[in-house]
C-alpha cells in the first residue's frame, strides 16, 4: 500500500502561509496565527494550534498538512553536560545536533553581544563566588527565575550546533562526518526544526534565555545555500533568535562566500582555514584544489562587517602537520591587516582517522605567536568528546559500525 504524502508546515515563510490560507478560502490573518504557532509557540502538531478554529485545524489535517519537526530519537549525555541528539527527519534520514550549556567559547573576540557577555564574566578559581557575582551584576536584585530556564539550572547561555546536510561532500581528512559521504541536503524546515526541537526539549524561553546557534554540524552550509539562508530567516523572524547570535562555518565554498557578502540578514562568518599554505591545506582539505587560500581571503574581505564584527578563522591543530612555529608565522602573514580572530581547535580524535593531537606545548606556542603578532587568538573548549559530540566527530552513530563506541540511551521526550 502506497503511503500518502504529507506536507510540512514548519519551514514555510509567512508569505507562503498567506498563499496557503488563500487556497483554503481563509483570511490572511490566519497565516500569521499559523506562523506564530509554528515558530513562537513551537507547537508539535496542527491540533496544538489552538488560536485556529477547530474547523480549520481539521481541514489542514484532512489535507495532510502537519508540523513536521525533526524527532529526537536518541541522545547521548557527556560528563560535561553536552548532549548529542540523533534527529530523524520525515523520510527516515538522520542527522546529529549538539546542545552545549554555557557554550564552548567560540564567540570570544568576534565583536558580538555573545562575545561581550563572555568577556564581561568574572574569571576566578572560586566557581561559587564567580557565579553569584555574575548573577548579582546581571540580576540587579531580581530572581534567577526571571531570566528563563537556563538560569534556573545555573547556566548563563547555551549553544546549539546544527547540521545542514545528511552527511558531507567536502571530505576533510580529519573529520568523521566525511566518512558518510553526502546523502542529501536538508530543507530549511529541517535545519531550523533542529533548533525548535532542542528548544522544546529544554523548555527554553526566547527573550529570557540566551541562545547561540552555530551551523557547524554535519554538512557544508554553503553547499545548501538557499535552504540554509531560508532557515536563518525563519530562526530570526519566526523563532526570535537574532542573527548576531548565529555563526556559520564554511570549509571555503567561494560562490557561497560571495553570495553571503551581499545578504542583508546574515550570521557571523567562520572560515575553516586549518592550514597556513595551500600545500598542507590541499592534503587535509581536498576542496583547496578548487579554491585556494588566496581566493578565499579575497572573498572574505568583501563582506561588509558590522560595527565591531570580526571574521573568525577556525584552525584545527593536527600534531606534526600544521601546528609548528613556521605555520604560525605563515598564518600571521595571511591574516595581516584583516579584522580577524582565530579559534584554535585541538583535533578531536575519531576511529579510522590517522592523525594525532598536538602537544599542549605546541598549542601554547602557536597561540602565543599569533597573539604577539597582533591576531586575537583563542582555544576553543572541547565539549562532549566522550560522546563523540565535539567538532569533527558527528557521524550518525546509530547507523554505523561506531555505535558501540558511545554510550547512547533512549531520549526522554
Amino acid at each position: 500500500m502506497q503511503e500518502v504524502e504529507t506536507k510540512a508546515l514548519f519551514g514555510m515563510e509567512l508569505n507562503e502561509l498567506v498563499a496557503l490560507m488563500q487556497t483554503l478560502g481563509e483570511k490572511p490573518y490566519r497565516a500569521r496565527q499559523v506562523f506564530e504557532a509554528l515558530y513562537k509557540q513551537r507547537v508539535h502538531s496542527v491540533e496544538d494550534m489552538t488560536t485556529l478554529a477547530q474547523a480549520l485545524r481539521s481541514r489542514l489535517m484532512s489535507e495532510r498538512f502537519h508540523v513536521a519537526l525533526p524527532e529526537i530519537v536518541q541522545t547521548a549525555v557527556s560528563v560535561d553536560g553536552t548532549e548529542r541528539y540523533l534527529m530523524r527527519m520525515a523520510d527516515g534520514e538522520t542527522v546529529e545536533t549538539v546542545w552545549m550549556p554555557d557554550g564552548d567559547g567560540g564567540e570570544r573576540g568576534d565583536g558580538s553581544e555573545a562575545a561581550e557577555e563572555e568577556a564581561g564574566e568574572i574569571v576566578g578559581a572560586d566557581e561559587a563566588v564567580k557565579a553569584e557575582s555574575y548573577w548579582d551584576r546581571r540580576g540587579n536584585g531580581r530572581a534567577r527565575s526571571n531570566f528563563g530556564t537556563l538560569a534556573e539550572k545555573g547556566f548563563r547561555r547555551a549553544t546549539i550546533c546544527i547540521s545542514s546536510q545528511v552527511g558531507c561532500a567536502v571530505n576533510c581528512q580529519f573529520c568523521l562526518t566525511a566518512k558518510l559521504g553526502i546523502r542529501r541536503n536538508l530543507t530549511a524546515g529541517e535545519i531550523a526544526g533542529q533548533v525548535a526541537a532542542v528548544l522544546n526539549r529544554h523548555k527554553i524561553q526566547i527573550g529570557k534565555d540566551r541562545i547561540n546557534l552555530v551551523f557547524m554540524g554535519m554538512g557544508e552550509p554553503f553547499l545548501n545555500y538557499e535552504h540554509f539562508m531560508k532557515s536563518v530567516w525563519l530562526l530570526v523572524e519566526g523563532v526570535g533568535i537574532p542573527e548576531s547570535r548565529m555563526t556559520v562555518s564554511t570549509s571555503g565554498i567561494l560562490p557561497g562566500i560571495l553570495a553571503f557578502a551581499g545578504e542583508k540578514l546574515r550570521p557571523k562568518l567562520a572560515l575553516s582555514l586549518n592550514a597556513s599554505n595551500d600545500v598542507v591545506r590541499e592534503r587535509i582539505m581536498p576542496i583547496t584544489r578548487k579554491w585556494n587560500i588566496a581566493e578565499l581571503l579575497e572573498a572574505v574581505v568583501k563582506i561588509p562587517l558590522r560595527t565591531r564584527e570580526w571574521v573568525t578563522f577556525e584552525y584545527v591543530l593536527l600534531g606534526g602537520v600544521n601546528d609548528q612555529p613556521e605555520h604560525a608565522r605563515e598564518v600571521l602573514a595571511l591574516l595581516r591587516g584583516m579584522r580577524a580572530k582565530v579559534n584554535l581547535i585541538v583535533w578531536n580524535p575519531g576511529p579510522g582517522i590517522d592523525y594525532v593531537q598536538p602537544t599542549p606545548e605546541d598549542v601554547a606556542v602557536f597561540q602565543k605567536m599569533l597573539i604577539e603578532g597582533g591576531i586575537a587568538t583563542y582555544i576553543r573548549r572541547p565539549r562532549g568528546r566522550d560522546i563523540y559530540a565535539a567538532c569533527g566527530q558527528l557521524k550518525r552513530t546509530v547507523a554505523d559500525e561506531t555505535q558501540d563506541l558511545v554510550a547512547i540511551r533512549a531520549a526522554a521526550i
